[in-house]
């Protein structure tokens, strides 16, 4: 079969069969087909996207170009927590030991951090000695033993998923469902868990900007799911203004940590239990997922959340200590407020520049091999629907260099927006796909 005649099948929108997209995904893998076929075709997907049928083979195709994880020797039912992204989501640093302290097997590959979104493995490496690659028998090994474990993803996981996504990200091929939903779910499927609930952000800061973009990548994603025979869930949650207070590495990981021990957002919060509500009722522990919220509650409130996630660090070489002292993170040398110029009430705080402003002061990454500043980052002073007066802080930065203050501070003063009049806090579980 030529390749020239699978891009012009498809440029006429016609279906590719099962055969023809595993030839490809194996072509390009093995790379007997080149980069300018692909990208043509990808191309032509963008224009005439697949069908279910199509979009499932791909899936199943990138899953299949590597390594798949069998953890069938793990103890109950495990899963898998995934985020599209999002500006100061540290969900998974809360959700994780609160669902393993109930006794929930939380088996998670994590990623890195790239542009405004935050990623949970960087995080992660500010506990000194933290381990973020372990080996698939200590993977497991480590799930068995204290119900959770998050380690990078392996090279040999999806490995057509990275050709592909470095492919769709100069060819402006990236936004496209079929190739996300492939994207995502190939690493997942690959990642040999039995449930997955999907954390779909949506808004500003998040990689779909709509409800209707984000309720299609979710139906898409979960529909996959549920044909490759996991327990799947997505739940649509709310990126408008960055999660929590806190942006930056250090900054989210102290914020995470006072969450459990019982001082969380009242946002990040409701995030964290209504996705762990579904990973608890996915694990048959508890199907009643109001009941669920009361057993997570309860794992904060006696600290036995607090203590599972010092076992982790710990567990996986990381430095405990900090999160039993979190004066022991470095701090940033400037901490500069950022006076609102106006009274009023606060009716926008746009994520995606409060992440660019992040990212400018060095807490995150233009390109993959860029190195972060851990101390640096954002912490916001109020939310959307505060009342804010006159001179009265929106929020801090915390810089190493006042030239990078200064532009982070210019681009923060552009993605609030203060009014007279009142308004109301953001809505942030959207909608649910099962």
């Amino acid at each position: 079969m030529r390749m020239y005649d699978l891009i012009e099948k498809k440029k006429m929108g016609q279906e590719l069969s099962t055969e023809e997209i595993y030839h490809i995904i194996d072509g390009y893998t093995d790379g007997s087909i080149p980069d300018y076929q692909i990208s043509a075709l990808l191309m032509a997907i963008y224009f005439k996207g697949m069908n279910v049928r199509e979009r499932y083979d791909l899936t199943m195709a990138m899953r299949d170009s590597g390594e798949i994880l069998d953890l069938s020797s793990i103890n109950g039912v495990k899963i898998d927590k995934h985020s599209t992204g999002g500006v100061g989501d540290k969900v998974t640093l809360v959700l994780g030991p609160i669902i393993a302290s109930i006794g929930v097997p939380v088996a998670k590959m994590s990623g890195r951090g790239l542009g405004h979104t935050g990623g949970t493995i960087d995080k992660l490496e500010a506990f000194p000695g933290f381990n973020v690659e372990l080996s698939d028998d200590d993977f497991i090994h480590q799930v068995n033993d204290i119900k959770i474990a998050v380690t990078g993803q392996s090279k040999n996981l999806a490995p057509a998923d990275k050709k592909l996504y470095a492919l769709r990200d100069v060819t402006a091929t990236v936004d496209e469902t079929s190739l996300i939903t492939g994207s995502i779910m190939s690493k997942k499927l690959a990642a040999g868990t039995d449930a997955i609930v999907l954390d779909v952000t949506v808004g500003d800061g998040a990689f779909m900007k709509t409800k209707d973009k984000a309720l299609e990548l979710a139906q898409s994603m979960v529909d996959i799911g549920k044909r490759a025979g996991k327990k799947i869930a997505a739940i649509l949650t709310n990126m408008d203004e960055p999660l929590g207070y806190a942006i930056g590495n250090n900054l989210e990981v102290i914020e995470a940590i006072n969450a459990l021990r019982g001082n969380g957002p009242k946002d990040l919060m409701e995030v964290v239990y209504s996705l762990g509500a579904q990973m608890i009722a996915f694990s048959g522990i508890e199907t009643d997922k109001a009941k669920a919220r009361l057993l997570m509650e309860k794992a904060i409130e006696d600290g036995s959340a607090f203590n599972k996630f010092v076992e982790f660090i710990e567990y996986q070489g990381g430095d405990a200590s900090f999160a039993k002292d979190i004066n022991k993170f470095k701090p940033a040398k400037y901490i500069i407020p950022v006076k609102a110029n106006e009274a009023g009430y606060v009716h926008a705080i746009k994520a995606e520049a409060v992440g660019l402003a992040s990212m400018t002061l060095g807490g995150g990454r233009e390109t993959f091999d860029d190195v972060i500043d851990m101390s640096v980052g954002i912490i916001l002073n109020k939310k959307v629907g505060d009342a804010i007066s006159l001179d009265e802080p929106i929020c801090f930065i915390h810089a190493n260099s006042m030239e990078k203050a200064k532009v982070a501070e210019e681009m923060i003063r552009k993605a609030v927006s203060i009014k007279a009049e009142k308004c109301d806090e953001m809505t942030l579980i959207i909608d649910t796909v099962e």
